[in-house]
Order: C-alpha cells, then structure tokens, then sequence
C-alpha cells in the first residue's frame, strides 16, 4: 500500500508515547499534567503537528473516562489520578498530513500503572471492574479481526459490533454513535463505523477501530483503538 511506511511510522510514535506514559503516570497526576507530557513526548519524537482539532493527547481521568466529546472542544480537567483509578488516552499525532491514532486505556493501582497482563493476578480489589472492562476491549477488537472481510460495508460492521458490545454487557458511548473512521489527509473527510455509510471496507485504504464503552452498570469507559488495513484480503493492524 501506498504510503504504508510513513503511517507505520507516525503510528509507532504513539504507541512509544504511551509506552513512555505508562512510567510517567501516578497517583497525584493531573489529565492536564498527563496532556503537556504526551504532547511533549510526541514532539521530541518528531510529530510537531496533532490532526484531531490541534489536540495531541485526549485525555480523561476516572469517572470522567465515560465523557465523550469533540476535540473542538476539548479542555483537559486538573482532575488528577487517584490510589486505584483509570486514564485514557487517545492520541493524534500528524507527519507532513500522515496521522497516527493510538488509544488505550491505562489502570492505575496502588499508585502506579499496572500493565495489562499483570490485571487478573493482582489481589487489589478495584481490579475487578477495570479488569472486565479490559478484557471487553480486547474481545471486540479479536471479534472485529475475526469478522470484517474486504467487501462488507461500514454499516454492516457498525451494526454487528454494536451488538456484540451489547452482548458483553456493554454500552456504547461514543457521542455521535460511531465506533471508528477511515484516515484521511483532512479531517472533515473521515468515513465513520456507523449507520448509514454504505461504503465498503475496500474503499478505505486505513481504518480505525475504537469501541468507547461503559459496563452497564459500571462508572467508568474504557477505550481501545488500532488503524487497520487489508492486505490481500487479510485484515493487518498498522
């Protein structure tokens, strides 16, 4: 694909970001202090330029996480993370108009970030929700995987995903209801995951997926995202 190489590199500044991120925060933290850090980092690492509305870091922090708003008008809070807490992140980095978008949802216990793996064997007893919510990310993006072929459409896979986080338990919280966009050279071009958009997959080049979802009952979202492409036939993530 065409331009691959420039999106596997602003992408893979991202995810170094929120590798850097993950030693950077804890407990005392503000979303405001983790914004500065992110942008930062990202800038050191050569992205001088965010494509989401000027925003580099979208950033919430606790109960908070299940905001779900426009980079228009986005300001992030001096909210700052607790003992045993939750931080997404979501981030755009942009090299000569090729983007990167990246987010995860990161878990705070006993003050620091625990990695994801390390979630089900701890005995901290906030774990449990946050552990639940990390697995029903990870189970819709292998679902996703498993299901998306070249020539579905948008809508048909908005439709299937959509009930497939109801299925978890799930809701969706995503403000204008999508669950993902293609990558373009200009924002106001995106094609979204949502009803309506009868486009087909093969269409667009480079895709997001990023289910925004809250427990039912539960008191905090939970984000995951990943740019995907086909390569013959086969769904890669970038």
């Amino acid at each position: 694909m065409e331009h691959l190489s420039q999106y596997t590199y602003v992408q893979s500044i991202a995810k170094a970001t929120i590798s850097e991120l993950q030693e950077i925060i804890k407990e005392g933290i503000t979303e405001k202090e983790i914004v500065c850090r992110a942008e930062e980092i990202m800038r050191n690492k050569g992205s001088h330029s965010f494509w989401y509305h000027g925003v580099g870091a979208f950033v919430h922090v606790g109960k908070r996480t299940i905001i779900s708003e426009s980079g228009k008008g986005y300001t992030p809070s001096d909210i700052s993370v607790g003992r045993n807490d939750i931080v997404t992140i979501d981030l755009s980095p942009e090299i000569n108009a090729y983007w990167g978008d990246y987010a995860r949802t990161l878990i705070v216990l006993d003050g620091n970030v625990i990695a994801e793996d390390a979630l089900a064997k701890t005995k901290n007893e906030s774990a449990l929700e946050f552990s639940h919510g990390i697995n029903a990310e990870k189970e819709l993006h292998k679902v996703f995987i498993n299901f998306v072929r070249p020539d579905m459409t948008f809508e048909e896979v908005y439709l299937y995903m959509n009930e497939v986080i109801q299925q978890l338990g799930y809701i969706n919280l995503d403000f204008s209801g999508n669950l993902g966009h293609t990558i373009e050279f200009n924002i106001d071009q995106r094609r979204y995951f949502e009803s309506g958009n009868k486009m087909k997959l093969s269409e667009g080049s480079l895709f997001t997926f990023e289910p925004h979802i809250k427990y039912r009952n539960g008191v905090y979202g939970f984000k995951r995202e990943n740019i995907y492409y086909f390569r013959n036939g086969e769904l890669l993530v970038l």
